[in-house]
């Protein structure tokens, strides 16, 4: 018996130490982010987990409450700057008589008819009195409260929030599946840690996938959300205003408004990643910090919409006349008939129109409107990409240490089944 107590022993001896070498080695591979402060930017060569590892990788559930929340704080900083621009713009009478007011807060385009029996008379009110951004600020804040300041928060979220959600989800999910195609048919060395050397192909094509999923859904809706806000419309009426828009136009007629949006946004989208994932690979960031992102952002976002302002110019152009003939039609839902005098036709191409107006213009109108889209844009982009990041560490720090605690939890019970398990030595002893 003493003899079979010591084989045990040094059974047991034998194969504590592999458990232990196993798990020294994990804890090297797949280091506790608990320990490093949140967000800190780790370069590749200091550490083998990555955000895009499948084990770690953050959940849907876990993408849409990132997105959200990135939505909702980039449209409250973002919203009193267009609260301002509106008033300022108000102030002459091309907002008081019937007009569309292009409103962006960012992450997208919201329109609001400016009239005297609209509901956005009191958003687009006038000030004869306000004579730069920081004057306007001032006296909005005394002479209405600072929170009048938010005045067009509200249908803002409505309607960023589902485009959002939708776009930074598709665009984390996209790029997931791309990563893992890449990884499977493309790695030339097998075991390549997953987050590494990631080709700027994979973000390219998942911002513009991701984009043309996001706009093509939310597109059809838009206009005639804004339509039912407007008029104060039932769900009945809106009904049979979206019938006759159809019988006008066709079911297609729905997303006239898609070409340009595609041609603006998705150009922006695809630029906009690429540019942001460069830059964390120029400068071997895996988790980027809150600053890291904020910068990166503002400037991928200058860059993306510099590019693609002629597309801007286009979109902002059909969607604001668009937004006049469908808003301010009365009865006559006929969306085809009376168009404004600045369309030729409903169908005028997006090359038509950009001739159009280089012809007028030149290169100037082509890229009209540049200096305040930058001003919008940047800080936008740096808000919702450095809250939305942050809010992905978080959750990914929430996933690594709830795999380490399972790990750890089933190397006890391997050590408690070795130490404690009856073997075959005291088996065939009895």
């Amino acid at each position: 018996m003493p003899e079979t107590a010591a084989k045990a022993e040094a059974s047991a001896a034998k194969i504590k130490p592999a458990n232990a070498t196993t798990t020294a080695t994990a804890a090297t591979n797949y280091e506790n982010p608990s320990s490093k402060p949140m967000g800190s930017a780790r370069s590749h060569t200091k550490s083998q987990v990555t955000m895009t590892d499948p084990r770690f990788r953050i959940r849907p559930l876990q993408q849409v409450v990132s997105a959200c929340t990135g939505a909702m704080i980039t449209a409250c900083f973002m919203t009193p700057l267009d609260v301002i621009k509106t008033r300022l713009q108000a102030q002459q009478s091309l907002l008081l008589s019937n007009k569309c007011f292009l409103y962006c807060n960012g992450l997208m385009d919201h329109i609001c008819p400016c009239g005297p029996n609209t509901p956005s008379n009191s958003f687009s009110k006038p000030a004869p009195h306000f004579t730069g951004t920081i004057d306007a600020f001032i006296k909005i804040s005394r002479n209405e409260g600072i929170g009048s300041l938010w005045s067009g928060l509200s249908p803002t979220l409505i309607s960023a929030l589902p485009s959002t959600i939708i776009y930074f989800v598709a665009y984390e999910q996209f790029k997931a599946r791309f990563i893992d195609l890449h990884y499977k048919y493309l790695t030339p060395v097998k075991g390549t840690p997953f987050g590494r050397d990631i080709p700027m192909l994979v973000p390219l094509m998942a911002g513009v996938t991701a984009r043309i999923c996001a706009v093509t859904l939310v597109s059809p809706i838009e206009l005639i959300r804004t339509k039912m806000q407007s008029q104060k419309m039932t769900h009945a009426e809106m009904l049979g205003s979206v019938r006759k828009v159809v019988q006008a136009q066709g079911v297609l007629g729905l997303w006239r408004g898609l070409p340009p949006t595609i041609l603006r946004d998705v150009p922006f989208s695809g630029i906009y990643w690429t540019c942001y994932e460069y830059l964390k690979s120029r400068f071997n960031v895996v988790e980027p910090t809150f600053g890291f992102s904020f910068i990166a952002g503002a400037i991928s976002g200058s860059v993306a919409a510099t590019i693609t302002t002629p597309f801007d110019v286009i979109k902002t152009h059909e969607q604001i006349e668009f937004g006049e003939k469908f808003i301010f039609a009365g009865t006559r839902l006929n969306i085809a008939d009376n168009p404004p005098k600045s369309v030729s036709t409903p169908t005028t191409s997006v090359a038509q129109r950009l001739a159009k107006i280089y012809r007028l213009n030149g290169m100037r109108g082509v890229f009209s409107g540049l200096g305040p889209r930058l001003f919008k844009v940047a800080p936008a982009c740096a808000i919702m990409i450095s809250t939305f990041e942050y809010s992905k560490s978080f959750f990914y720090h929430y996933n690594v240490n709830k795999h380490n605690q399972e790990q750890l939890a089933s190397n006890s019970v391997v050590d408690l089944k070795t130490a404690y398990g009856t073997t075959a030595e005291d088996k065939k002893w009895k």
